[in-house]
């Protein structure tokens, strides 16, 4: 009778998934010992790390896995420790039993990496970012932030994330997860926020690259990269790292950041990869007291670059979405939670679900297109 409950709280413990890593915990040796007697049951975990910042959210799952064996009135959760060949086990598995690689380089990932992109800074690329992951999460997408802006990082700020650290298994971390989308930046690896990166050229490479590698995202359906404005080392090195990497555009409406916009879309031109359109943002929003529209940053701007790029590539290259000037949007960068998950007028919201589902929709698909196979 005591083995047949020790099988049934084994199959129990096989259905608790690890918070971070997102696998059961036998399948990741997590489990170390299971003992039942007089309707107690000890079970002995092993954390990958000590002082795992999910030992509450383990200890609250493995309890009501097992209290929910018929018998089981009482649970008693032993924590130790992995030993270093335990958690290079771990590393093994998650890594698919290969050595450190870049997962979305390789051929058979179906994950969709878009970069976000802008000629200048304070256009509102990383705003676009956070609100469009956010809406991608909330559609049931498992999505990914990776901030490539390496002197400038402000997702973390946007997402609510401050101070947080990831959790490394050795030369492996787990990404930081805020608002259902997993998250990774330079900041994180900073002794203090307020320090400055100074990175030249080859380490920003090294540095892109691994921030992609060394990190376990797991399967992604969308990673969104908030890239540096301009058209430098890290614009040049995800073509390179990622060849089938696509580019959104960002621009405001004034025309004379059009021309700089353009220039992003030119370099992602040139290294062969898909420009998927044009965002403006700080579009002209409606006047709170009379209605009549304010467009204080002009306008044309984002059709004035889609327009540039479509010349430049051949094809048309339109413009997906006009963001409006929104205090929402600073609100929600300044606290931590995007506008999209708290926009009162659901303009915000609107917005960012018709954009994502214009980044969804893949015009040349082979949904639809007779194959001509014979048996």
């Amino acid at each position: 009778m005591s083995q047949q409950m020790i099988d049934e709280i084994h199959r129990a413990l096989a259905t608790v998934n690890d918070p971070e890593l997102r696998r059961p915990l036998p399948d990741l040796g997590m489990v170390e010992s299971v003992e039942f007697k007089d309707g107690k049951a000890t079970i002995g975990i092993k954390l990958t790390i000590s002082g795992c910042p999910m030992r509450d959210r383990l200890h609250g799952d493995v309890t009501a896995a097992a209290i929910s064996v018929p018998g089981v009135t009482e649970v008693q959760i032993n924590f130790g420790v992995m030993t270093d060949e335990e958690r290079e086990a771990v590393k093994k598995l998650l890594r698919g039993g290969r050595e450190k690689f870049n997962p979305f380089a390789q051929e058979d990932c179906l994950t969709r990496v878009i970069g976000i992109a802008s000629g200048k800074g304070g256009v509102g690329k990383s705003s676009v970012t956070a609100n469009l992951a956010v809406a991608a999460a909330a559609r049931g997408l498992n999505v990914g932030i990776l901030d490539a802006d390496v002197y400038g990082h402000s997702i973390p700020r946007l997402m609510g994330i401050l101070d947080k650290r990831p959790t490394a298994l050795d030369q492996t971390f787990i990404p930081v997860e805020s608002h259902g989308v997993k998250i990774v930046s330079m900041e994180m690896f900073k002794p203090h926020r307020e320090d400055p990166i100074a990175y030249r050229g080859p380490l920003l490479h090294r540095v892109l690259e691994q921030l992609m590698s060394d990190a376990y995202w797991g399967a992604l359906d969308l990673l969104l990269l908030d890239l540096p404005p301009g058209t430098g080392d890290i614009a040049i090195s995800l073509g390179q790292l990622i060849p089938r990497s696509e580019i959104l555009v960002v621009t405001t409406p004034q025309v004379a950041a059009a021309e700089v916009a353009e220039r992003a879309g030119r370099i992602a031109f040139q290294m062969k990869q898909r420009i998927l359109g044009v965002v403006e943002n700080m579009s002209e929003s409606p006047c709170p007291h009379c209605g009549e529209p304010i467009a204080l940053f002009g306008s044309g701007g984002g059709a004035e670059t889609a327009q540039r790029l479509s010349a430049l590539v051949g094809s048309d290259v339109p413009l997906l979405a006009k963001v409006p000037f929104n205090i929402e949007l600073r609100d929600g960068g300044d606290n931590g939670t995007p506008a999209y998950l708290g926009s009162e007028n659901g303009s915000i919201k609107k917005t960012f679900d018709e954009l994502l589902s214009s980044l969804m929709l893949r015009p040349h698909s082979l949904v639809g297109v007779p194959l001509n196979l014979h048996t």
